[in-house]
Order: structure tokens, then sequence, then C-alpha cells
């Protein structure tokens, strides 16, 4: 018969700076398929580097070592994880058991990283728990077994694969005599059905179970019993043997298995998960909230301002630098110049106005307010629709007309129980009607209240309340806003031929206002969003360093999974899983978090707008760093030494 193991001339040597030790000298060893072998040694010997090599956990410094005649120096890490996964099972003194699994997840971790469907590792699992004795532990936790349960779950974990080779170290080491009579009775019964079963002790009464014994001291061979024969019948199978599973194809841990080993990952530690979790929740609920507030400013002063009207350019008497006259006043515009500016192209309408403050009587309440005179065009320039009544008309103004519209707020304040229409009020002893109310239009950017004023006819309002020609100000309204700045030109230039020339004027842009308050508003929602960005910058860190202790303390689990043929990227997948899920669950609660600080927010007075695209960018951001935050302790994790790993303590 064929060997399966063949070692030739094996050495290992280990290095420490300058210091170099060698722990096998020449090993040279042939194991046959079906064999039960004994490799017994005192502790220092060596034999436990020997049976890291067999089991493709270590690799030789020189010396070659063929599995099945396959050369395994020709592999890479992968390639070892791949054979250990195929051909080996491991049977460790201490069990090496992942403690936050049940004994069925212990058993099933060698069947996901081959690829084998839930439902199949399930029964498979199940079946070789029963079969053990442990068909009423399935659920239970290391710390709920004893010791020989323990060990039977790991001797289960080996077969899961239906592994050739079973490799135990000490397997009796931990165990009192009668469970340790039991293990040895059940590796007697896998090597009966046609496994290759090795024995590292150093135990003589244990090893002469063996059907071969071969001793080693100081690195070296010094006795072998040579191979028996194997047993012309052999006894049944400890379970019946899965078909095996083709490797093509076979890659990383599905998805869901991942995520699912992430959350009882993260639930072994809860109260450090929720630490974590705090940091992407604080910094994701920031942002979404600081942006809502952001965005609601911004939206609220456009919405004031667009009130006002973006179609719309004033014209304001006075130079920049021109000197006002000695009573304040700056009298350059008549209401001729705002006669001719309503016939200019792409001018539909023109208003010139008069503005002054009053006090108003109705009875015996007086009231201070806004006087503005201006023309019957104000509606429709202004886009102001009127609450009840009617709006002063041209008629009106050539008759000079002593009618009045209010707002909302003198409305109240006059006319607090009943309606102002047709009713009468005095403005400085000058008796006026109310023929319509102005709805509600609410405070301008700068706070003032649009709603507090009389509007009258423009000429009675300068012969009768104000005794003044000039107007304060002209608003063009423009018909196309694409040409508002070709309309301002036409505008400054007719103003310019009126005015002999001397620009003693100003125009005003509302549109150009709005694009600078809103570039403005623009600037401090993203001061606001880098400010909360900071925070979530914080929460990423925090996941770093909770994943880097995290890999720290698992080093164990680390090296089971290696052992049982995870491979690089399986490792690799769990552990960014495990960020990704932290920052995936922070995130969540962090836009459910931030929602609410911004409702509340909100419904305390401030301007808040809610929009999908802040609550995504948060969300992106705190996924985005779980992965790179998670990507070093990852790496870290995926590139150990399984044998320093599962020497770990």
């Amino acid at each position: 018969m064929s060997a399966l193991i063949e070692l030739r001339d094996v050495e290992k040597i280990y290095r420490n700076g300058e210091l170099t030790t060698q722990v096998l000298h020449g090993v040279s060893l042939d194991i046959r398929r079906g064999e039960f072998v004994a490799i017994m040694g005192a502790s220092g010997s060596g034999k436990t580097t020997l049976m890291n090599i067999l089991g493709c956990l270590d690799r030789p410094s020189r010396g070659e070592y063929r599995f099945a005649g396959q050369s395994v120096g020709e592999l890479d890490s992968d390639g070892l994880a791949g054979l250990r996964r195929r051909a080996f099972g491991f049977v460790f003194q201490s069990y090496h058991l992942i403690s936050s699994s049940s004994a069925l997840e212990n058993v099933e971790i060698p069947a996901i990283y081959a690829g084998r469907p839930a439902p199949e590792r399930h029964a498979r699992a199940e079946e070789l728990l029963t079969r053990l004795g442990l068909g009423e532990r399935l659920g239970n936790r290391p710390n709920q077994l004893s010791g020989g349960q323990q060990q039977r779950v790991s001797i289960a974990r080996a077969l899961m694969n239906d592994a050739e080779v079973i490799l135990a170290d000490e397997p009796t080491g931990a165990l009192d005599s009668r469970s340790g009579q039991e293990v040895l009775t059940l590796l007697k019964e896998l090597s009966a059905a046609g496994k290759t079963v090795i024995i590292i002790t150093h135990d003589r009464e244990v090893a002469e179970h063996a059907e071969r014994l071969i001793e080693i001291r100081d690195g070296r061979i010094i006795a072998d019993s040579g191979a028996a024969n194997p047993p012309a019948d052999a006894a049944q199978v400890v379970a019946p043997a899965p078909q095996p599973v083709p490797l093509a194809g076979i890659g990383l841990a599905d998805t869901g298995e991942a995520i699912r080993m992430a959350l009882r990952a993260l639930r072994a530690n809860l109260f450090r998960t929720v630490l974590t979790l705090l940091g992407i929740v604080i910094g994701v609920a920031s942002v979404v909230a600081m942006l809502a507030v952001g965005n609601g400013a911004r939206q609220d002063v456009v919405d004031r301002i667009s009130a006002m009207g973006t179609n719309l350019l004033s014209v304001r008497p006075g130079a920049p630098n021109m000197p006002r006259s000695a009573d304040g006043v700056t009298a350059t515009l008549t209401a001729e110049d705002a006669r001719a500016v309503a016939e200019l192209d792409n001018v539909t309408e023109a208003l010139g106005e008069l503005q002054g403050n009053a006090t108003l009587r109705v009875g015996n309440i007086d009231y201070k307010t806004s006087i503005t005179a201006t023309n019957a065009a104000m509606p429709s320039v202004r886009d102001w629709k009127l609450a009840s009544g009617s709006f002063f008309t041209a008629e009106d103004e050539r008759t000079y007309a002593t009618v009045a519209v209010i707002g909302q707020t003198v409305a109240n304040n006059l006319f607090p129980e009943r309606d102002p229409v047709g009713q009468y009020l005095l403005i400085q002893n000058v008796p006026f009607q109310v023929i319509g109310v102005m709805s509600a239009k609410g405070a301008t950017p700068w706070g003032q209240d649009q709603d507090d004023v009389a509007l009258v006819p423009f000429s009675t309002g300068s012969l009768r309340l104000f005794g003044q020609r000039y107007v304060q100000s002209i608003t063009a309204h423009i018909a196309d806003v694409a040409r508002i700045d070709e309309t301002e030109a036409l505008i400054r230039q007719a103003l310019l031929a009126r005015h002999n020339g001397v620009e003693d004027f100003q125009i005003r842009n509302t549109a150009s206002l709005l694009e600078a308050v809103t570039q403005t508003q623009d600037t401090l929602t993203v001061l606001l969003g880098s400010i909360a960005a900071i925070s979530l910058l914080v929460g990423g860190i925090g996941v770093m360093n909770i994943m880097l202790v995290n890999v720290t303390e698992r080093t164990r689990e680390i090296g089971i999974r290696m052992a049982t043929g995870a491979r690089t990227g399986n490792i690799l997948q769990q552990f960014i899983t495990e960020a990704l899920v932290v920052s995936a669950i922070g995130g969540a609660l962090g836009v459910l978090t931030g929602l609410g600080a911004a409702w509340l927010i909100g419904r305390l007075g401030t301007a808040v707008q809610f929009t999908l695209a802040p609550v995504l960018l948060a969300f992106g951001c705190a996924f985005a760093i779980g992965l790179i935050f998670g990507l070093m302790p990852a790496r870290k994790a995926a590139h150990m030494d399984p044998v320093l790993a599962l020497a770990s303590d």
C-alpha cells in the first residue's frame, strides 16, 4: 500500500532576530492510509511541531512533505487551507471550541468553509453529535458541556467534512480517566472505519492503544514500531460519509452566513458592541439632523425671498456714495421715472412707491404701522393675493380716493373681532375706508413683518399723507426672467437718459440676491455637515479600535477557523462583515435618531427640511467607514499564523 503521508529530511527552525532554534532535525516518515499511529515524546521533543507540519498548519524550514503524492510545499496559504478542510480533522487537547457558538454551530464550521448548503450541514452535524451521544446538547455552548462532551464535539467537528486524516493532539490530556477511555475508543472506531488516525501524546499508556508507535526525542525519531497490517474488515463508520464537495466553485462563505456569524460574535460582547454603536449613532444622527436644519434654514430663506418675487428689479434713489440731503431724504426718482420704466421691453409693470410710518386710529384704538403709497398693479407685481375685499384701482389713483388695503397684522390689531372691509380708520386724521385685507405673507429674511402695513393709492399718499412727489423705490416686474440682466441694462440706460447721464440711483436684482443668500446658506450647511462628519469619523476610529481589540481577543478563534479550513478570504470577510454589521446597525439607528432630533427641533419652531439625500449620505458614510476602518483589523486577522493563533491564550 502506497504512503499517504511522506516526510523526507524535514527540519523546522525558528528564528527570533539573530537567535535560531532548531526543533526538528531531518525527520523522515511514511504513514499509510488507515493506520492508527501514536507519536510519543516528552514536552519539548518536537512532537507538536511535527503534528502542525503534518496537519498543514505550519511549513517545514527544509525537507519535503508530500500528501497523497502532492508536494505540500508548492501550496500557498489558501491551498494549505483547502487541504486542511478537505483532508484533515483536528482533535485538540484543549478542545478549541468557539465559546460564543453552540455545539451544533461548532461542528458546522468546516462545512461552512467547504461551501455546503445550510440544510445539508445542519443535518450532518446533528447526526454526528447524536451518534456521539450529544443529541440533547446541540444548542449548548462549550461552557455548558463537560470536558468529555467538549472533546466529543471536537471529534464531530473533525469528521464534519469526512476528513481522511484525524490528528489528535493529547486528546485525553484534559479529561478524567473515564472520558479519556471513551475518546480513545472513538478514535479506535474511526481507525477501524478506515480513517488514518494520528495521536500526539506524552503518555505511553495512551500511545499503546495505537497500532504503531513512533517515539521522538530532541527533534529526531528514535524509535518506530513499524506499520501494522490494516484489518481485513472495518467496523461501521461513526456517521455515513457525505458526498465529497467539488473544490471548483468553493469560495468565501455566503454573505448570509457571514452576517449570522458576525451577529453571534457581536452579541457575545454586547456592552462593547453598544459602545461601538454609540459612536456611529452619534455621528450619523449629527449629520442627518444638522443637514436637515441647514437645508430647512436655506429653504426658509429661499421661500421668503421668492415670496418677495424673484422676477423683480428694484430701483433705489441715490448712488452708493452719494450724500443725503439735510433732512435725510434722497429724492432722485419720480413717478415719471416709474412710468418710463414700465414702458420698456420685457417690463410688464413698474411700481413707484412711497413709504412712511403713521399712527392709525379706529375708535379708541391707536396702532402705529408702515404706510405704503403704491399703485393698482401691486398685487400682481408682488404676487400678493387678497384675503378679502378688493384692491384699489387705477381710477382710485386718478381721483385721489381715500381708500386703504391693510395687512393681516394691522387687521388683527385694529379690528380684532370684526370684518375690516367697509370700515373706516384715520391715518394722520384723514379718514380712509378699508376696502380689502391682504393675505398673510410673513416676515422677510431679515425679520420685517410684511403684514404690518397699510396700502393706499400713490396719488392719495403722496398728496395727503407724505406731501411729496418723488418715489422711494421703483419695482419693475420682469416678463422673461432669463432676460433679467438685459432688462436691467435697459432700465439703467433709460434712467441715465432721463437724469442727464447722472447715475443717481441703484438697481438691485432680487434673483442675484436669492443666489447670493442661497450660496451663503449652502456654505453654512456644508460647515454644519462637516462638523457632523468629524463626529462620524471619530465613530469610525472607534470601530477600528474595537475591531483591533476583537482580533486580539479572538486570536484563538481565528486559529480554530484556519485549522478547520478557513482561507485568508474567509477570515477577511468575517471581520469586515462584523465591522459592516456594526456600522449598518449604527447607521440605521443614527438615521432614526437624527430624524427624530430634527423633528423635535422643527416642533420647537426652527425651520427643518427632510430630504432623502442626507439620509443616504449619512448611512452610506457609516457603511463606508465600517469598510475602511474595518479593513486593517480584518487584514491583521486574515494574515495570522494559524499555529501562533491556536497557541494564543
